[in-house]
């Protein structure tokens, strides 16, 4: 079948189906199709990063439900426990990428649900606090897998400005659970009695059950590439094929090497991605620190308005084409409201200040951390090298979260005054870390404008460098 030139492409993907056109190619409605698409990739994947989050999420449930009482375990080892489940995750994400790359998302992807569900399960059977730790790590590991290898199979489904908006939807599933969580937490709770005296038991074991039978299903509606998913018809496979080798290396049939591996650590733009993450990373997971050790937790009307920031602002950077600018104003916004925690000398005798305080800093975490984390998703060209980027992001931004979990200890309440401050420090760090890199990337463009021609058909080039080729441009 001939490939289209863009002109016709574009007049395709504004035409209904139409079995009488004269066009050389597929004839398909983009926008139904993509539609479509989003209907068969984002509620499968983001089901189960719901999950992903409930069960890593749901201690601080557990916690309330006796589980320190139980295993007779102080506060700070109850935090120790936290920063093991973040070490398991950083250590093994890049070969977890490594290994998607290396099989399919239908197979690794649901694999890795099973496999983090029947930890969070026998979380609920553990009686001391040596199996807390240890089922803390492990739970790290299996779960480390999930969100880079997402988004390296976002990048090759959609062009590289539709991934934005499909990894801030994915990421939206995050702050839903929180909501979820409490509330199902709540129910379960009221198990206590049953075999056992206290009900965090139940807690992990129920939801760790529900994940690994979601996980058993989701074999069936977690699909593999355009080439080879069935829910397509040929002629949309071809249409999809044509669309992303207009714009992206997803159509290239690239085998891993492990040369592509070395590329992501040798470029400085992945690390300074990485770096955008980690400066992101403390003060999103020491949120729900907080707000479980403050009680505000009750109140989910901030997720709320996460979730509608977080879309909002996906949207409007998407359509404007600027990446830096929003990830720093969201950032700044939700300085804002640690600069409220901090300046609430009496929070006990002040909530609202802290109430509204949290609708700052969640309306700026969930944006600027969405936006961040699909960067290396739109700039890293080379397949391999995108998911090690990808994975490198992810393992450099959550040894924030490492740090995190160590700073809001009980005895610092109720003002949690170095938590706050620090949390304050990495939002503004990433003001600059955002600043640097666009200013970088812009400053890359117009090096390359010098030397060649963007190019606007990279999936048909037979002599593509990846990201390093001149003709490649950066999103910024």
């Amino acid at each position: 079948m001939a490939t289209t030139n863009d002109r016709e492409l574009k007049r395709v993907a504004d035409s209904p189906v139409n079995s009488d056109s004269e066009t050389t190619g597929p004839v398909v409605n983009e926008r139904s199709l993509l539609r479509r698409l989003d209907r068969k990739l984002l509620p499968a994947v983001g089901l189960l990063y719901l999950l992903s989050f409930l069960d890593r999420s749901n201690v601080g449930n557990a916690r309330i439900e006796g589980l320190l009482t139980d295993l007779h375990m102080t506060g700070n080892q109850y935090l120790n426990g936290l920063t093991l489940y973040f070490v398991g995750y950083v250590l093994f994400e890049i070969p977890c990428n490594i290994a998607l790359k290396r099989t399919s998302p239908k197979i690794w992807l649901p694999t890795l649900t099973i496999a983090w569900g029947i930890v969070a399960t026998l979380l609920g059977i553990v009686q001391n606090t040596g199996g807390f730790y240890a089922a803390r790590f492990f739970l790290g590991v299996t779960e480390s897998g999930l969100f880079p290898g997402v988004v390296f199979y976002f990048s090759m489904w959609y062009k590289r400005r539709e991934r934005q908006y499909r990894v801030s939807m994915f990421f939206s599933a995050a702050s839903l659970a929180g909501a979820f969580g409490g509330a199902l937490a709540y129910g379960i709770g009221r198990m206590r009695g049953i075999v056992w005296e206290n009900g965090w038991h139940w807690i992990f074991i129920l939801e760790g059950i529900v994940t690994v039978l979601v996980a058993a299903a989701s074999y069936g509606f977690v699909y593999n590439y355009p080439s080879n998913s069935k829910f397509l018809s040929e002629d949309e496979r071809t249409f999809i094929h044509q669309r992303l080798a207009a714009d992206s290396d997803a159509t290239h049939d690239e085998v891993f090497t492990w040369d592509a591996v070395w590329q992501a650590f040798r470029d400085p733009k992945c690390w300074l991605y990485g770096l955008g993450f980690h400066t992101m990373s403390l003060p999103l997971y020491t949120l729900s620190l907080f707000l479980v050790g403050s009680l505000l937790n009750e109140e989910i009307w901030y997720i709320a308005f996460a979730f509608a920031t977080t879309v909002a602002v996906a949207i409007l950077s998407e359509r404007l084409g600027q990446r830096a600018i929003f990830i720093g104003g969201s950032a700044l916004f939700a300085a804002i409201g640690y600069s409220m925690l901090l300046g609430n000398t009496d929070p006990v005798a002040r909530p609202g200040v802290s109430y509204a305080a949290i609708f700052f800093a969640a309306g700026g975490i969930y944006p600027a951390t969405a936006l961040v984390l699909s960067w290396p998703a739109i700039n890293v060209s080379g397949q391999t090298k995108r998911a090690i980027a990808n994975a490198m992001q992810i393992s450099i931004g959550n040894c924030g979260a490492v740090i995190g979990t160590q700073l809001y200890r009980s005895n610092d309440g109720p003002r949690f005054v170095v938590g706050h401050s620090v949390a304050l420090g990495y939002l503004l760090a990433n003001v600059i870390v955002v600043t640097i890199l666009g200013l970088m990337l812009k400053k890359e463009n117009k090096r390359r404008q010098g030397i060649a021609e963007e190019t606007k058909d990279v999936g048909v080039l037979t002599d593509w460098r990846g990201d390093e080729d001149p003709r490649w441009r950066f999103e910024y």
